[in-house]
């Protein structure tokens, strides 16, 4: 009897269970198997009884635990067929813990172990003890029992499996060899990581028997195999071991296998041996003896180490485990040196210890052809073989799936079940996505009709539970028996055995995949109860490939969001309720949850591998709306950089952009690509721009990408640089490029193309007819290719460049416009039609520089370019042509017919060379210019066109002709530009060149620059200004050497790189070469001695004015420059004399200033920091007028204020001085006010910048008596310390003060009203932020006193907005005098009161009377009687962003109680503030009473109905009133009845202002019955309500009964045509009428008709912008106001007067400004117009932005403006003027126009020319932002 059936206690369920497993030992090896992975299974046991083998096999079992043995008696259960009785048995005795005994151990001890153990395998020993050795025994004996022992093992270890039940055979069986690639270059480690995932060679796939190349010891000893998920990196280890124990790989002794799965579980430090030993197989004995002999042949042995990317998930890199200590050792060769390692990992971050040199070989999956190699395997001779291939075949998304061969296996499991019950194509139908194929995989190992819908739940959890915690490997206590025994029956779980050390091993569990893992943890998420909505959604997330930048590996839940995303599809519903048991509306919820998450992620912002993975959640959903969301959020330009693709990423991302309307471009830049990849492509017509770079990229990715071309019907942009594309792949793009029509860039930058590939390249040119740019450069072509391609260019009609510079290789074309329907014929018809336009004018330019053409080259070039078309430029700089070839192409230059330039630069041109160019030139009439120099290489010829192509040829003949005729031997140059810098001319030199200078005609430039000239002989060159007419400038900078003489071009010196573009035809007709333009001798670095200065100016006596002398030099003594001055008398034509940046002594500006009086010709001296002096001059034909004198930062004090005072009172006319930023001081300023009466100064004086104080504030103030013609004076000691005086001519009344951040003190209160009081003249003071209090201010206004006369007194202080109304009045309560007006802003910080001397005092019986009726307390009662007495006479109260709530309506009351007591009250102003509903009660109060009021204004305010209504009944009786403003009140129906009510006794009424006031056809139509009594009403502004055509014209029924209205406003109203003909009947019976606006209505055409009929004579203001007029409406209102002459402001903007010609023919003498904004004027309608300015003398300001004004316009403009006296600004922001229009409005500015500023912004000008026109001229404002500069000083 069987010991364990003993101990069980049942022997017949024992035996039964024996007899069972009899009838299946096959089943039961497969379970030996699963359960005891690493444990051998002796083949002794072939000879015992099978009975005895099946008791042998079940007592192994037993021993390993509880846990196996119920896993293995569940396993027994569901995968034989146990009958239910047995069932039951088995179950309730071995299933459970209560029936497993284990009381074996005394019996199994009791036998000899031979029979305990039969088998190879002995007990594990440590190595660190040896077994007695056997003297029998030699060490290649024991090896070789130990090699052949290890042999064994990996046969049983690693044979085929025998497949579940139900399960093809083939299914552990199949085996077909992904594509292996092997890296370009070895692994580098830069900062300790390595990436493997960039660099693939294409077109070298590798088998598996040349991974180990074992012929060249040399090569690498290390190979990493990279691949992603599913490509078979663990298979292919197993399948390497099954081949070594076959006797394939019989290069190695050895090989052992370790997964890092297994060894991170390891923590102690291992040796070699005690991995290879303890962990692996040990020897039966003598440990030593082996390890001895496996270092001896350790190139013999094999180490496999799979996932090697899971080594640094324990510690992360800086703290790698022992196990990878040992690796890196392994890898260097420390250890074992000489074995071969071999490791798996997938993409990402490698550890460091890889050495550099090791090889990467990478494993791409299957192909076509390897997916039906792998089905044929299959499904082998079943008859669904061929069902299952043409299912593959006809099915593009299934097989894009099985690139992956994981994925492909599930594929196959999954036809395999679907084909026998289901028609063709129905089957492939039910696995469109990943998640349906594990879905349908699942199925398929279910038992029919039965899915275990609890296992499966249960086991989603478990794998989840590992997700999260980073587990892989499960144990027994991890995993319920149930569910061991349920994956081990659905093959979904596999075991091995866990050795962490010498005899501690266990049996693991793991999933058969780590993708089957995330799957079931998806399936656990969207069925089971226990997960909500919320938790669900918190695992839809995107992660990066890029896991180097991130984290150490890849997670392990990266496709879990794709699966989630699967299981959301509609089509997974039915199975997620069936798990989930019926609950389909949790289910559906989900499914909601998990769309909406990926939703919001489609509208964000996306690296590309986050991008790639939305595309695969995306696709797997099935979601049409969703895709098509996803789609329209990609942006156009959508990079892939530098991770790696599959063709299953492009086949997701194809699938999503079917869903997209725009086009895209999608840039793989680094991104290693399977050569397959392009065919995911195909048919994907929304790729505008397809570019790849990435050496992987070879010849058959070339031919892949070449299928996919033509199908992509919108591909206008292909890149593919950076590749190792050969002749072959070359030749099939070539084939494909003609099909792809409608292409306009082609690049194939960077790929080591040969000479004759290139050539291939450029023949599919004239088939291409859309074509724009071929780049083929970095390619390495010959000098005689090169020659080749530049005879295409010539040949090929498109071609309008060729640029060739080392590298570059460049083609653009111009290709001709074309129909649809002429690109889609034939490329022989298209290559006719090219011919056809090319006969046709066309340019090309040609750039071959740097490219090593020599002479012979030259010659070649020159024949070939003789038979092409038009040459626009030549450049051939940076070659090897020398003499000889420089020569031959000058001499060809003029045969050639170069437009423009030809460069021969940088070519060893020689000077014997530079004499035969010239002569070579001689006889070339069309060269313009030519630039020689031999110290920079530069060798440059500029051509002008030819006499055919120019306007006017007999003018250029003809002077070209006397040019010739003159000087035959000369370069007949049409713009005269000469250099002669450089040489060595000296002296005398230079005077035979000046004497020559007036036969060569006119020039442009002359540069003498480096010629050695003496100061003698540079002065001497002034004398050409006598001699030279077209000389205008002459800059000299002596040190340096710098000589140039210029003619009149300033205007194009603003390009500093090229010339300014021509004049269009006619536009010499500005007459601007016909103004006065000055001569200018600029001279610096030159010493300036006396007799130099008299030799230059003698020079200069006969030199044509106007002239401007500017001096530089280091230091002018007194003596030079009294000598200079002395010489300005000889010199009547000079304008301008400055001396820049020159020292000057402390004396100088006294000399200056005598300037002023002893020659009357200056009219401005300027003087900044003895550094800079100004002298501008009158012209002779002006009268004597006023000067002004600048003398700032002259570091003058007290000392010289007397000196210079008197030298300036020698003046007789002196406008204005300047003396800012000096040394003054108080004393200094207190002794120049001393002297000022003496100072004859009509306009200004600036003392700021002088260091003063308060004093000389309140000096100012005190001298004011003795200063009658000062008019206005301001004093800022603050930050701006600014210190200015105005004048008058004559002695002015009325005088101005304001003193700002003076920081008074009390004392120095009474000093300032004492002068205040003095001064009688002074009538206005402004005191802004002095430092004043309301007890300083109360003391300044009761002592300052005056005879009689008015006073104002503003105060601005930052206590004023928090003083509060009532301390404010109480301040004004302390005047000494009447106040009449009072003025209160809390916002603007500012007082403002009006006293009126002398106070005249009221009757205190009057007094008394009046504060009887005021109910307040005794501090107010006092209050209100001071202010009854102080403010008697009252007449003007404004409240402006005031406060009346904070101290409980008190203020309010206060001023209900001084309105009762204001008998002369006229003017009442509330604005903008705030007023409780009691406050305004208390106003309305008051105002009651106020009965001769003639100004209300209550506008701004937000003020509750029921207080407007209050003030509203207020107006009652108010028949005095003229002026009302309720502007931004709500009126409401009643209110406004009210209002009404009022309105109609108020017969006086000149003003109402009802804007904003929401007022509508109703509230218009009381409002112009009301209105009918104000027969003096003169201004009416209803703007900005709701007025429509019944309102207005009810209101037009009244206006004619209006005599006296001058102002009436409508605008941004609701009125339309209807409307305003009716207004505009009625405004022509308003014969006063002066100011009209109508804008923001939509009143059309037929109201300016009517308008037109008959405008009002006096109407000075006509405002109609965004009122739907049209060219006719617009032009008959010009016609109207044609010559009117009251006119000022017109608006017409935002009409549309295209085709309309707006013009005035007659004089508008009063019009200041013109808005045509935004009215689609173009340069016809401008032409007439800007002729019209010139009849408007007052114009002042001219709106012309938003329009469609390009350099016509601009340059008719620039002709006008000299004759603008008084324009000051101008706007023609976004419009189309170039470059060319802003150097003409420069140009027209620099005429002499008063005009402030020109707004130029958004106009077609580059930066960088406007930089430079602005420095020019300043007031061109190219800015967004108006910064308008201030009017020149002195003007």
């Amino acid at each position: 009897m069987d010991p364990v059936g003993l101990q069980l206690g049942n022997k017949n369920l024992w035996s039964c269970l024996v007899r069972l497993l009899t009838k299946d030992p096959e089943w039961l090896n497969a379970k030996m198997k699963f359960f005891l992975p690493n444990m051998d299974l002796d083949s002794r046991n072939e000879t015992l009884d099978p009975e005895q083998r099946v008791i042998l096999q079940l007592n192994k079992l037993h021993v390993q635990g509880s846990a196996t043995w119920q896993s293995f008696i569940h396993c027994v259960c569901m995968q034989l067929e146990v009958p239910l009785d047995l069932e039951v048995l088995l179950l309730s005795t071995f299933g459970s813990d209560d029936g497993f005994t284990s009381q074996l151990g005394a019996e199994e001890k009791s036998q000899p172990e031979s029979q305990l153990h039969h088998g190879l395998k002995r007990p594990h020993q440590s190595c660190g003890s040896s077994p007695r050795r056997k003297q029998c025994r030699t060490q290649l004996e024991l090896a070789k029992k130990y090699l052949q022992l290890l042999r064994t093992s990996a046969q049983q270890r690693y044979r085929s499996r025998i497949p579940g039940s139900g399960q093809p055979h083939a299914f552990h069986q199949v085996y077909v060899p992904p594509i292996l690639r092997r890296a370009t270059a070895s692994l580098d480690t830069p900062e300790g990581a390595m990436m493997g995932d960039l660099k693939v060679e294409d077109g070298t796939d590798v088998s598996i028997s040349d991974l180990f190349n074992t012929r060249v010891n040399k090569g690498p000893r290390v190979t990493v195999l990279l691949g992603k998920a599913g490509m078979g990196k663990t298979t292919l280890a197993h399948r390497l071991c099954q081949k070594w124990a076959e006797g394939h790989l019989d290069c190695f002794q050895a090989l052992f296998l370790f997964e890092f799965r297994q060894l991170n579980l390891i923590t102690r430090f291992l040796t070699l041996s005690q991995l290879l030993f303890d962990l692996y197989l040990s020897p039966e004995s003598d440990h030593d003896a082996v390890f001895q002999y496996l270092e001896k042949n350790a190139d013999q042995v094999l180490l496999i180490f799979d996932g090697l990317d899971e080594a640094l998930q324990p510690r992360g890199p800086d703290s790698p485990g022992p196990v990878l200590t040992l690796f890196s050792r392994l890898c260097h060769g420390t250890l074992l040196p000489g074995c071969r390692v071999m490791a798996t990992s997938r993409p990402g971050k490698l550890p460091a210890c890889l050495p550099a040199e090791a090889a990467m070989v990478h494993m791409l999956g299957f192909d076509g052809p390897r997916v039906e190699e792998y089905v044929n395997h299959f499904f082998s001779a079943q008859p669904s073989r061929e069902g299952a291939l043409v299912e593959l075949q006809t099915n593009g998304r299934l097989r894009s799936l099985c690139a992956v061969p994981a994925l492909c296996q599930v594929a196959c499991l999954c036809l395999h079940h679907l084909l026998p019950d289901h028609a063709p194509g129905q089957s492939v139908a039910l696995l469109p996505t990943m998640t349906q194929l594990y879905v349908q995989m699942v199925r398929a190992l279910s038992p029919p009709g039965r899915l275990p819908t609890t296992s499966l739940l249960d086991l989603g959890e478990v794998a989840l539970r590992g997700l999260e915690t980073g587990k892989v490997i499960f144990y027994a206590e991890d995993i319920a028996p149930p569910l061991i025994a349920f994956g081990a029956t659905h093959s979904l779980l596999t075991s091995f055995c866990v050795r962490t050390g010498p005899g501690h091993q266990e049996t693991g569990y793991a999933f058969t995949h780590l993708s089957l893992q995330e799957f079931l943890a998806a399936l656990h998420l969207m069925a089971s109860p226990k997960v909500n909505k919320d938790t669900l959604t918190q695992y839809v997330t995107l992660h990066s490939r890029w896991v180097q930048r991130t984290k150490a590996r890849l997670g392990l839940s990266d496709h879990l969001p794709t699966f989630l995303a699967g299981l959301a599809s509609c089509t997974c519903r039915p199975f997620l309720s069936h798990l989930a048991q019926g609950s389909e509306d949790c289910v559906g919820a989900k499914q909601a949850a998990v769309v909406q998450v990926l939703k919001k992620l489609a509208t964000r912002k996306l690296t590309g591998p986050k991008v790639v993975q939305l595309c695969h959640c995306v696709d797997e959903t099935q979601e049409p709306e969703l895709a098509s969301l996803t789609a329209q959020s990609l942006p156009y330009q959508l990079p892939f950089h530098n991770f790696q693709l599959t063709c299953t990423d492009l086949a997701t991302l194809t699938n999503i952009l079917e869903h997209r309307e725009a086009p895209i471009h999608l840039d793989f830049d680094g991104c290693p690509l399977e050569p397959h990849c392009p065919e995911a492509l195909v048919g994907c017509r929304q790729i505008e721009n397809l570019s790849f770079k990435s050496r992987k990229c070879g010849d058959a990715f070339a031919e892949a990408l070449s299928r996919s071309l033509p199908t992509m019907g919108r591909l206008q942009m292909l890149g593919l640089a950076g590749s190792k594309i050969t002749a072959r792949g070359i030749s099939h793009l070539v084939k494909a490029l003609p099909l792809c029509p409608q292409l306009e860039e082609v690049s194939f930058r960077d790929n080591q193309l040969s000479d004759q590939v290139v050539l291939n390249i450029v023949e599919v040119l004239p088939h291409l007819p859309r074509l724009r740019k071929l780049d083929l450069s970095s390619n390495s072509i010959c000098v005689s290719t090169l020659l080749c391609l530049a005879r295409v260019a010539v040949t090929c009609p498109t071609v309008k460049m060729l640029q060739a510079r080392e590298a570059d290789l460049i083609f653009l074309l111009s290709p001709p416009t074309e129909t649809t329907a002429e690109l889609q014929r034939s490329p022989d018809l298209q290559e006719s039609d090219s011919q056809r336009k090319g006969a046709q004018s066309r340019s090309l330019t040609l750039r071959l520089q740097k490219c090593q053409l020599q002479v012979h080259d030259a010659e070649a070039l020159i024949a070939l370019l003789q038979e092409g078309p038009q040459l626009e430029e030549v450049d051939l700089s940076g070659n090897q042509l020398e003499d000889e070839g420089c020569r031959l192409m000058a001499e060809a230059a003029s045969q050639l017919r170069i437009a423009r330039k030809l460069d021969l630069s940088d070519n060893g041109l020689s000077v014997t060379g530079v004499h035969c160019v010239l002569r070579a030139v001689s006889a070339c009439w069309t060269l313009a210019e030519l630039h020689i120099s031999l110290q920079h290489k530069t060798v440059v010829f500029m051509f002008a066109q030819g006499p055919e192509e120019q306007e006017g040829p007999q003018e250029r003949a003809a002077f070209l002709d006397s040019l010739m005729l003159q000087m035959p031997s000369e370069l007949p140059l049409s713009s005269r530009r000469m250099s002669f810098s450089g040489n060595a001319l000296g002296d005398e030199g230079a005077a035979r060149l000046a004497q020559l200078l007036p036969g060569l005609g006119a020039l442009q430039s002359l540069n003498l620059s480096e010629n050695g000239l003496s100061l003698d002989a540079v002065l001497g060159l002034a004398r050409c200004f006598s001699t030279l007419q077209w000389l205008f400038h002459l800059d000299i900078s002596f040190e340096s050497q710098h000589i140039l003489l210029r003619g009149d071009k300033t205007g194009r010196d603003i390009w500093a790189t090229g010339s300014l573009p021509d004049f269009p035809a006619g536009a010499e007709f500005l007459g601007f070469r016909q103004r006065c333009i000055p001569r200018s001798l600029c001279l610096s670095e030159c010493p300036l001695e006396p007799p130099s200065l008299t030799r230059l100016c003698a020079t200069l006596k006969d030199c044509p004015g106007p002239l401007e002398l500017q001096l530089s030099c280091v230091f002018l003594s007194d003596q030079s420059l009294e000598t200079l001055l002395d010489c300005l008398p000889q010199l009547p034509q000079l304008s301008l004399l400055q001396l820049s940046q020159t020292g000057l002594s402390p004396k100088s500006p006294f000399l200056l200033a005598n300037t002023l009086s002893l020659c009357p010709r200056v009219k401005k001296v300027d003087l900044r920091s003895l550094h800079h002096a100004t002298l501008h001059f009158r012209s002779n034909e002006e009268q004597e007028g006023v000067c002004c004198g600048r003398f700032t930062g002259c570091s003058l004090s007290q000392e010289h204020v007397e000196s210079l005072c008197w030298l300036l009172s020698k003046c007789k006319d002196l406008s204005q001085v300047d003396l800012s930023a000096n040394l003054l001081g108080d004393s200094g300023l207190r002794c120049l006010l001393e002297c000022l009466p003496k100072v004859p100064i009509s306009g200004s004086l600036d003392l700021s910048h002088n260091s003063v104080s308060q004093e000389s504030a309140l000096y100012l103030v005190e001298t004011l008596p003795s200063c009658p013609r000062v008019r206005e004076a301001s004093v800022n000691l603050g930050s701006e310390q600014s210190f200015r005086i105005h004048f008058s001519r004559e002695d002015q009344a009325g005088k101005t003060l304001r003193l700002s951040e003076c920081s008074f003190r009390p004392e120095h209160v009474s000093r300032l009203a004492t002068g205040l009081s003095q001064s009688l003249q002074l009538t206005e003071l402004t005191l802004t932020q002095c430092c004043l209090g309301q007890k300083q201010l109360a003391i300044l206004l009761s002592l300052m006193g005056r005879p009689a006369g008015l006073f104002n007194l503003r105060v601005q202080e930052p206590w004023a907005d928090r003083a509060g109304v009532l301390s404010l009045l109480e301040v004004c309560a302390q005047a000494s005098g009447s106040v009449t007006e009072i003025s209160i802003s809390e916002t603007q910080q500012q007082l403002c009161v009006q006293l009126e001397f002398p106070r005249q005092e009221e009757n205190p019986e009057a007094v008394a009377l009046r504060l009887a009726h005021c109910d307040l307390g005794t501090h107010h009662s006092l209050l209100v009687g001071q202010l009854i007495e102080t403010c008697a006479r009252l007449q003007q109260l404004s409240l402006s962003q005031v406060n009346l709530c904070e101290d409980d309506d008190a203020s309010s009351l206060l001023l209900q109680s001084l309105l009762l007591s204001l008998s002369e009250l006229k003017t009442f102003r509330l604005t903008s503030s705030c007023v409780s509903t009691e406050g305004l009660a208390h106003l309305a109060s008051g105002l009651g009473h106020c009965h001769h009021l003639e100004e209300l204004d209550l506008s701004n305010n937000q003020f509750d109905e029921e207080g407007t209504k209050a003030l509203m009944r207020a107006l009652e009786g108010k028949w005095m009133l003229k002026r009302l403003d309720l502007s931004h009140l709500l009126l409401s129906s009643s209110t406004l009845a009210l209002l009404t009510h009022g309105l109609s006794h108020m017969t006086c009424l000149q003003s109402l202002r009802l804007n904003r006031n929401s007022i509508g056809d109703v509230g218009c139509c009381h409002l112009s019955e009301a209105l009918r009594a104000a027969t003096s009403l003169e201004e009416l502004d209803l703007s900005h309500n709701r007025i429509g055509d019944a309102g207005v014209q009810h209101l037009a029924t009244v206006l004619p009964g209006l005599p006296e209205l001058r102002k009436i406003d409508l605008s941004v109203n609701s009125i339309s045509p209807a409307g305003g003909v009716q207004l505009a009947e009625s405004l022509v019976l308003c014969r006063r009428l002066e100011e009209l606006m109508l804008g923001c209505n939509a009143l059309g055409d037929p109201t300016a008709l009517g308008l037109a009929q008959e405008l009002p004579q006096h109407l000075r203001v006509l405002h109609l912008p965004f009122s739907h007029l049209g060219p006719g409406g617009a032009l008959s209102l010009a016609q109207a106001l044609d010559g009117s002459p009251s006119l000022e402001e017109i608006s017409l903007a935002e009409n549309n007067l295209a085709g309309g010609v707006l013009r005035f023919c007659k004089e508008l003498p009063l019009l200041r400004q013109i808005d045509l904004v935004s009215c689609k004027i173009d340069n016809q309608t401008a032409k007439l117009l800007t002729s019209s300015f010139t009849s408007c003398p007052a114009l002042e300001v001219i709106l012309l932005s938003w329009n469609l004004l390009g350099d016509e316009a601009a340059a008719e403009l620039a002709q006008v403006l000299p004759q603008m006296g008084r324009l000051k600004r101008v706007d023609l922001e976004k419009n189309q003027i170039t470059a060319l229009g802003a150097w003409l409005l420069a140009e027209g500015l620099a005429q002499g126009s008063s005009i402030q500023v020109i707004r130029l912004w958004n106009n077609p000008i580059p930066c960088d020319v406007a930089q430079r026109l602005k420095s020019q001229e300043p007031r061109l404002d190219f800015a967004f932002f108006d910064n308008q500069p201030q009017a020149p000083w002195g003007t």
